[in-house]
């Protein structure tokens, strides 16, 4: 199998601020990927990338082969319609029927006949099941049934990969295994290549064929979903053999209070910064006395 997507050397800067910082990954042909990470990570920004809404600063991204970057809004449009993207809240169109919502993109970006999108639309829905449920809008459905729903038209245009953001994000535990399996079996029968932006280390553990990990912009490690279950399952004594590298991805993993990530956080001075702030940042700092 050959690589769907090819990040090399992407680098993203916000004025001076350098949020993505030298990504180089490969993602190959109906493997599920997990982008994980700590918030502000960049995972979230990768994933703007992938889709073409934002720009790299450097480096290049290639979707099916086409670097996006520089195939200009035609080109783009062509390749988004070979993706389809689940958003973390759904995104549905709270005017519309479910299964309006689903027949949009058939409607938009086709030539198929009515009854024709109305058995397309049928067919993503009982692969989501929530064929029964079709007629119903947004408002009356639970957050779990909309995710399913966000997925069926993500499936509209029989898409080669999927982008997931933060696909169990809101969920309670039961539907978020739900959810979960769902996207385990579609890929298994469908064929597609998953992208999945996540935090939550029981839905990446179930769903990863290969996971890749996110700190300051940088890919700490990108290994096989056992690789990391390893360091996940590492003892105390052996964690305090480890470089501060695989310290700190066991820490994320566990979600454990104390490492690597949280001796970081308590390194900054806290009260220095802000009694600096006038100083370093052409802020001016608060006076002591009352002004009127």
């Amino acid at each position: 199998m050959g690589n769907v997507i090819e990040i090399r050397n992407l680098v993203r800067r916000f004025g001076t601020q350098t949020v993505l910082d030298g990504i180089n990954l490969d993602i190959a042909e109906g493997e599920t990927m997990v982008i994980m990470g700590g918030s502000g990570c960049g995972k979230s920004t990768l994933l703007r990338h992938l889709i073409g809404s934002l720009q790299p600063s450097e480096g290049s991204i290639k979707i099916l082969g086409e670097e996006i970057a520089t195939v200009g809004e035609a080109g783009l449009d062509a390749v988004r319609k070979k993706f389809g993207i689940l958003f973390q809240s759904g995104a549905l169109f709270n005017s519309m029927s479910i299964a309006d919502n689903i027949a949009l993109p058939l409607r938009e970006h086709t030539t198929l006949d009515s009854h024709i999108i109305e058995i397309q639309v049928m067919i993503k829905l009982e692969l989501v099941g929530l064929r029964e449920h079709a007629n119903k809008f947004p408002s009356q459905i639970s957050g779990g049934m909309k995710k399913r729903a966000g997925l069926a038209r993500a499936l509209a245009l029989d898409p080669r990969i999927l982008f997931y953001d933060e696909p169990s994000a809101g969920l309670d535990p039961v539907t978020s295994a739900e959810i979960d399996q769902l996207m385990v079996d579609l890929t298994r029968k469908l064929g597609v290549t998953s992208v999945v932006v996540t935090h939550e280390m029981d839905s990446a553990f179930t769903i990863a064929d290969r996971m890749t990990m996110l700190d300051k912009g940088r890919a700490l490690m990108i290994d096989t979903r056992q690789a990391f279950d390893t360091l996940r399952k590492a003892s105390d004594d052996t964690a305090k053999q480890m470089p501060e590298k695989d310290r700190l991805i066991r820490q994320f993993l566990r979600g454990d209070a104390q490492g690597p990530l949280t001796e970081r956080k308590a390194a900054t001075n806290y009260a220095e910064e802000l009694l600096n702030l006038g100083d370093d940042h052409g802020v001016r700092a608060p006076v002591a006395t009352p002004n009127r």
